[in-house]
């Protein structure tokens, strides 16, 4: 898996902007405004200057980067060191100042209860041994801590389905092959999103890992879907 990110990482961003026709970046933005306001909160409860985070599968740091620039302190950690070295060059580019680690999600280099939010955008469904990482997640969770998931969904209002469908199978994969050179990682795409479990199966393991309150919102009628989670 690490070898295929590898592979794509120099092409990665464009892909990723280009494919989703550039909605990637507002759902983002939207986590980013949801844990913000919830870390806020938390931090004037305790009384704390600054919260640490956690996002995992980071890929080239687009979501490590707008948290950090709310203030907070983030941590990077993904598989790919290819994705890696770009975010760690696009934090520099962009005068950021995050942390970085080659890691893979189901063996986290982090103490219990390191994070007050765990964040993953994109990148559950790619997991190896998802259970496995979801316990890891959970671990390095502070108590009354949240974990925070975006990822790609299936929309299920017939009409939109079809022509979502249709582009997510036929389209993507041809013009990711094009652009990055290795046609693949595109095919990879949609079957990766079709066999992730559905929503409520979803929460269910995040339940399973041990956190409370889980929940999920569909964004653009179901094209991504954002989980929230927290730590008792």
């Amino acid at each position: 898996m690490s070898e295929m990110f590898d592979n794509i990482s120099s092409k990665y961003d464009l892909l990723n902007h280009t494919l989703s026709l550039g909605f990637d970046r507002i759902w983002r933005r939207r986590l980013v405004r949801i844990l913000n306001r919830a870390l806020r909160l938390r931090s004037k409860r305790r009384r704390e200057k600054s919260a640490a985070i956690l996002d995992v599968g980071c890929g080239t740091g687009d979501l490590t980067i707008a948290l950090a620039r709310k203030g907070w302190s983030v941590t990077g950690v993904d598989i790919s060191r290819g994705m890696v070295d770009i975010a760690r060059r696009k934090c520099a580019e962009n005068g950021v100042k995050a942390s970085f680690k080659i890691a893979s999600a189901d063996s986290l280099p982090f103490a219990d209860g390191t994070f007050a939010a765990v964040t993953v955008s994109f990148g559950i469904r790619n997991f190896d041994h998802r259970p496995e990482s979801l316990k890891e997640m959970f671990r390095v969770t502070a108590p009354s801590g949240c974990l925070m998931i975006l990822e790609f969904g299936v929309p299920s209002w017939s009409i939109w389905k079809a022509l979502y469908m249709f582009y997510f199978k036929r389209i993507m994969p041809l013009l990711g092959g094009l652009i990055s050179g290795n046609r693949s990682a595109y095919y990879y795409l949609p079957e990766s999103v079709m066999e992730f479990p559905k929503y409520e199966e979803f929460c269910a393991e995040l339940t399973a890992a041990g956190y409370t309150d889980v929940s999920y919102k569909s964004l653009m009628r179901g094209v991504a879907i954002l989980y929230k989670a927290h730590k008792p």
